[in-house]
């Protein structure tokens, strides 16, 4: 059997999930309310309200894809499916899907509502008519659909390498990921924690600024290679980050990488004895299929069920 330096692990788990057809990466904090409000502290006499703390921690954001070759291989037309999903404590708030030529989307306005405390839409704000029976099937949460090429009509800008047209370039990919590496072989301690039920554990230990900002430095020279939109924080902008030293874990089950997560409670001034982990869990994607029933609108519809357009209709 192959003795694998703890740095060799990490590399080999994350390359399997390049060979896979399909991954599912989902995104949470992994804490209790309660740990949270301490956590938070007070600010000018006021505390975090035990809404938003049950919100915050009961709540993740998954994102799903499914191609004919493997990810690290892929382009835009292998991808068969994606997906996008964002779960409250009371369940899905938000989720996309694109299938073939169509996005599918739907929002529990009410849900997001009692959330964050902006007002949905009422019946009575809706228009009459055709647009309103459109309008209609957004404010009350059924599946619409729109094409996907109408997010981009109109528009005679030529996206540019690395926009979301060809986000999922293999080789930009590969360039980012040899950035991370390059940040973390000059900024990490990496310790072979040993396997526990099954899974190993790997921990990497890093000054939290420094490392962010090693690994923006290596980022920007693929600046234009990236989605467009996506800025890069300079020095100045991290000089106030928290430099302490935090442990980021990551567990491999079977050679494949399946979960990181760092308690971003060490980052506070007084952490007050809790536990807070940020964590991203790695697995296989289910079927992304399109949902039956689903009504056609334009996608200038999906406004409506943003969270920005949630207090009313324009």
């Amino acid at each position: 059997m192959e003795n694998l330096t703890a740095a060799q692990k990490i590399d080999r788990a994350a390359d399997e999930l390049g060979e896979r057809h399909s991954l599912s990466v989902e995104l949470g904090l992994d804490a209790t309310p309660s740990a949270l409000t301490k956590l938070a502290g007070e600010s000018d006499g006021e505390v975090l309200p035990p809404q938003m703390a049950k919100a915050l921690t009961k709540s993740h954001v998954s994102v799903s894809v499914r191609s004919r070759k493997p990810l690290a291989d892929s382009g835009e037309k292998d991808i068969v499916g994606a997906g996008l999903k964002f779960t409250g404590p009371d369940g899905v708030l938000a989720e996309y899907r694109m299938v073939g030529d169509f996005t599918y989307y739907r929002m529990d306005l009410k849900a997001f509502s009692g959330l964050t405390g902006f007002p949905a839409p009422s019946a009575d704000e809706l228009p009459a008519g055709e647009e309103g029976e459109m309008f209609k099937a957004v404010v009350e949460g059924k599946w619409v659909k729109f094409k996907t090429d109408d997010l981009t009509k109109g528009t005679e800008k030529k996206p540019a390498k690395g926009s979301a047209d060809d986000s999922l370039d293999a080789g930009t990919q590969k360039k980012v990921m040899k950035a991370v590496r390059g940040a973390l072989q000059h900024n990490v301690t990496l310790t072979d924690k040993g396997s526990k039920d099954g899974t190993e554990h790997v921990t990497a230990k890093a000054p939290f600024r420094t490392l962010l900002t090693d690994l923006f430095d290596k980022l920007r020279p693929l600046s234009d290679e990236l989605p467009e939109g996506a800025e890069l924080p300079t020095e100045k902008d991290l000089k106030d980050a928290p430099n302490k030293k935090v442990a980021v874990d990551f567990a491999i089950k079977d050679g494949t990488l399946t979960r990181i997560s760092m308690d971003v409670a060490t980052l506070a001034d007084d952490a007050q004895g809790v536990k807070a982990p940020l964590y991203v869990k790695f697995g296989e994607a289910a079927g992304i299929k399109a949902p039956a029933g689903a009504r056609e609108v334009p996608a200038s519809a999906l406004l409506l069920g943003s969270p920005f357009a949630a207090g009313g209709l324009s």
